[in-house]
């Protein structure tokens, strides 16, 4: 058997056809000047795997911070929570229950109300405000600052820095913000608070 006859006549004609092909580029194109079409095109730079992921990136950092500063409390309120957490384990009446009825918009009351824990006035944010610290038994643990001078709170809740709080209105219409461990204890609280006073008998 010849050297010819061990490949198929298949394979002789493909040879004949590169030789042919290489030869007509050859004539076709300068060397080193091969058409355009035929080099590849780097992708554009935002289609681009490693771009794509920073921007992606980006965009998740600046939508965490975005969230975290939307739900970041007032000044005031950041500063009581801060407060409240140095002064938990306080005890003791700094001032007078019917003066600190008052300021919580409750004149008329014969009692604070819960268990009171702690009264007393602090600075909140150079604010002067009253602070009680109450127990209510269906709730737990709940710090009411009531402020003396007019603060720009307006009425809404969220936690922050390991704490519930919640603005809500006295029955004065003024600013009272509540700071708990327990958010159910917020809602007693406020249902406390904000009760109609019971009607004297005439």
């Amino acid at each position: 058997m010849s050297h010819d006859d061990q490949h198929p006549t298949s394979a002789r004609d493909d040879s004949a056809f590169d030789l042919r092909a290489r030869a007509e580029l050859a004539l076709a194109y300068e060397p080193g000047e091969a058409p355009p079409h035929l080099f590849r095109r780097p992708a554009p730079l935002l289609k681009r795997r490693p771009v794509q992921r920073f921007l992606a990136g980006l965009l998740l950092a600046a939508t965490g911070t975005g969230a975290v500063l939307a739900m970041r409390p007032p000044a005031v309120v950041r500063n009581a929570i801060d407060h409240e957490y140095h002064e938990r384990t306080l005890r003791g009446s700094f001032m007078d229950p019917r003066q600190l009825l008052a300021h919580l918009g409750m004149p008329d009351a014969k009692v604070l109300p819960g268990f009171p824990q702690l009264m007393r006035p602090c600075d909140i944010e150079g604010h002067t405000a009253y602070h009680l610290t109450t127990f209510f038994e269906k709730g737990g643990m709940v710090t009411v600052y009531a402020f003396d001078q007019p603060v720009d709170l307006s009425e809404s809740s969220g936690w922050w820095n390991s704490a519930h709080w919640k603005v809500i209105r006295s029955r004065e219409g003024k600013p009272l913000l509540l700071v708990a461990q327990q958010k159910k204890a917020l809602a007693v609280a406020q249902a406390a608070l904000q009760r109609a006073p019971v009607a004297r008998p005439g």
